[in-house]
């Protein structure tokens, strides 16, 4: 991996534990080993990230647990950091001799000549949660990030340039949920009220100037309230599920080092459906997403997604899991991809998840998280 490449991962993992956060994708590493899946299959833990009509689905000895993760996640079709990279490389060679044989910088612009926009992405999820028979709670905070390059070339490196945008994202809220019975059948709802903190940044620089440490020289911001909606029916072990993620749509400009206004990021209501059969020793779930995911608008290339997702795990007796799931972008901004990850829960008090996923080696992630219950 380009020194670059490292630079985009280090600036992400920054932004993510810090006071702005980005990506679609949740901080959780059960549910990223198992395709990124959790509508209906996460836990009581976690709901406020999936669904939050399952905070109400927690276990009789269940009555507190704290949850934390964070993920990473990078796209790179066309190996275009590594590639710039080299040219800046190149560049400062040139600039170093007296010569005018500027062959390996045409070639490196002649590779870097459209190419697929890099994305790098990071975040992070804190949630404490308190399950009771009268109302399940769970208070929870949110963050992810998200930066695309793309790059702009001409004849001449001098005016070759690098249009990069990033969007930093928070939320903090309140899942409430609780379980009827209806017409002899066992239904849990849940909703959440959240605050929700909006970024953007966004720069055009020569592909000589690039450098992902100045994202932060353009700043815009917005705050809004918002909801989250869930409902799970429960037939045996299988589960239906529905949630409705970000009720009120938002929508916030992206706006240039010249105050020129470069586009726009949606956060728009997210609609997904899904089905689960969860056991003790083996779980099964699919997600399927109603509505496409717009995000940044605008700023010359198309980054919809809307994602099918497929996952499994294996219990080993409740003290180690074994997680595979796979993932289809039917917008076809992302390789599909293969996610796997394994978990340790020793006497049922602590949990260790580790999760990785791979869609070619030039897109990949990895996540991680910490719960304790009690």
């Amino acid at each position: 991996m380009s020194k670059k490449s490292l630079l985009a991962l280090a600036i992400l993992s920054s932004l993510a534990v810090s006071n702005v956060h980005a990506s679609n994708k949740i901080a959780d590493a059960r549910g990223n080993a198992m395709g990124n899946t959790g509508v209906a299959s996460a836990d009581y833990l976690t709901a406020p990230f999936y669904n939050p009509a399952l905070a109400a689905n927690y276990r009789d000895h269940d009555d507190f647990g704290v949850f934390i993760g964070i993920d990473v996640a990078a796209s790179d079709k066309d190996d275009a950091i590594s590639e710039l990279d080299d040219l800046q490389d190149n560049i400062d060679e040139l600039n170093d001799s007296n010569s005018t044989d500027t062959t390996a910088i045409d070639a490196n612009l002649a590779e870097l000549d459209g190419s697929q926009p890099v994305q790098v992405s990071a975040g992070t999820s804190i949630a404490i949660a308190l399950p009771t028979k009268v109302v399940s709670s769970n208070l929870f905070v949110r963050g992810y990030a998200e930066i695309i390059a793309q790059t702009d070339i001409t004849d001449e490196y001098q005016t070759s340039n690098v249009d990069f945008v990033a969007f930093g994202y928070v939320e903090a809220g309140l899942t409430f949920a609780q379980q009827y019975t209806i017409a002899g059948q066992q239904f849990s709802f849940g909703i959440t009220p959240k605050y929700q903190q909006m970024r953007t940044y966004a720069q055009i620089v020569t592909v000589e100037d690039f450098d992902l440490d100045d994202y932060d020289e353009s700043e815009t911001s917005e705050s809004a309230f918002n909801f989250d909606l869930g409902a799970v029916w429960y037939v045996d072990n299988f589960r239906t599920a529905i949630a409705v993620k970000d009720l009120i749509d938002q929508e916030i400009d992206v706006i240039d080092t010249s105050g020129a206004i470069n586009g726009s990021y949606h956060l728009d209501t997210q609609v997904t459906v899904a089905v689960a059969y969860s056991a003790d020793y083996f779980v099964a779930a699919i997600d399927a997403d109603l509505t496409k995911q717009k995000r940044f608008e605008g700023i010359g290339t198309d980054d919809d997604t809307q994602f099918i997702r497929f996952g499994v795990e294996g219990n080993a007796w409740g003290w180690a899991q074994l997680r595979a799931g796979y993932e289809i972008d039917l917008e076809e901004t992302l390789d599909n991809s293969i996610t796997a990850g394994i978990g340790f829960s020793p006497f049922d008090l602590v949990s260790l998840d580790i999760a990785g996923s791979y869609a070619g080696e030039n897109q990949a992630g990895v996540s991680a998280n910490l719960a304790l219950t009690f």
